[in-house]
């Protein structure tokens, strides 16, 4: 299977992500700080993560003085929670220059450091947060016990305060009606399936993020042994099984799927968001399958998954640069898409 990009198992895994909950020792949960406590943590987590030597230069996003449209880009980049977003308390987000880390500061914890990887990168993911960590820590209390290890806001924290997750695709398992069946061992296993864009989201486009739930009891190292050498890994061939099945049995079916969706993708002059990623995660099962060839063999993976994040409505306005209603939205998008797609 190929698609043009050379992350690994990039073809299932858009992106790995490592992330550490930290809290300052003495000082109130978010959600009982007041203001005071809440502006002493940002304004302390700010000096650190501008001043401490880090693997690249931070940049520093105060949430309350950014737009709306400026905060729904980070979250469409995965840079902070929609929750961080919305939140009414004193908070902000320290962005890598690459864009690969960032640190949401008063989300549910003090200190949210995450890393970003594409495919699966796991452990390189971890040890960049890691760094992070070590860095902020050297300066800092964090809240800690001898008995509970990391204290946090979420119980499903407490203990290393480690969370791994990896984005999937997962298209082959949803056509062989097998996803159900990961859910369940998901649950089975202690893990959270989430949609594209985290907890409360929907799996538009069979994207699914997937990380583990518990971390008290269990050291760092054991949570990313199992998580990227047994857990993704298993998901990873369970839905390259399903699509070898659905090219030996269903090929018609599939590649109809398949360029009907390049197809509508080609020629559409209105696309709605739901419909674009539907239609995109098609795309990619193709490109993946190498069903595109001869049709459109200038179509690679990076320019879908590229295409994933510009069909946001956020990134939209930022390509033309003013608001822009809904309906002409649907325009802008398939404009785009046409042009990355097919060069009209």
């Amino acid at each position: 299977m190929s698609g043009g990009s050379t992350a690994p198992e990039q073809d299932v895994v858009l992106s790995s992500r490592a992330r550490i909950a930290r809290n300052l020792d003495g000082i109130p949960f978010v959600n009982r700080a007041n203001e005071e406590q809440c502006e002493y943590v940002m304004r302390t987590a700010r000096h650190l993560l501008l001043h401490v030597p880090l693997d690249e230069r931070m940049i520093w996003v105060d949430l309350e003085q950014s737009s709306s449209h400026e905060r729904q880009l980070l979250v469409e980049r995965h840079l902070i929670s929609r929750h961080h977003a919305e939140s009414t308390v004193r908070r902000g987000v320290a962005v890598g220059e690459s864009e690969h880390a960032s640190v949401m500061i008063n989300e549910e914890d003090h200190i949210r450091m995450q890393v970003l990887r594409p495919g699966l990168q796991l452990e390189d993911a971890c040890r960049t947060c890691r760094s992070i960590d070590e860095a902020v820590g050297t300066h800092v209390e964090y809240a800690y016990r001898e008995r509970w290890g990391y204290l946090s806001a979420c119980p499903t924290n407490v203990g290393t305060g480690i969370r791994l997750s990896a984005m999937l695709h997962l298209p082959a398992l949803r056509l062989t009606n097998d996803i159900g069946r990961v859910r369940q061992t998901a649950k089975d296993l202690h893990l959270a399936v989430r949609g594209y864009f985290g907890e409360g989201s929907d799996s538009t486009g069979n994207f699914y993020q997937v990380s583990n739930q518990i971390t008290l009891g269990r050291s760092e190292d054991e949570i990313l042994d199992e998580f990227e050498n047994t857990i993704i890994p298993g998901l990873v061939r369970y839905e390259q099984a399903a699509r070898q099945v659905l090219l030996d049995k269903h090929r018609r079916e599939l590649e109809d799927q398949v360029f009907r969706a390049f197809g509508a993708l080609g020629t559409a002059r209105m696309l709605k968001l739901d419909e674009s990623m539907k239609l995109l995660s098609r795309l990619r099962l193709g490109v993946c399958l190498d069903m595109l060839k001869e049709a459109a063999d200038t179509i690679t993976l990076d320019t879908i998954n590229s295409l994933l994040l510009l069909v946001q409505p956020g990134h939209l306005r930022q390509h033309v640069g003013c608001t822009i209603s809904p309906e002409e939205a649907r325009g802008v998008r398939a404009d785009l898409v046409r042009e990355l797609l097919i060069g009209d």
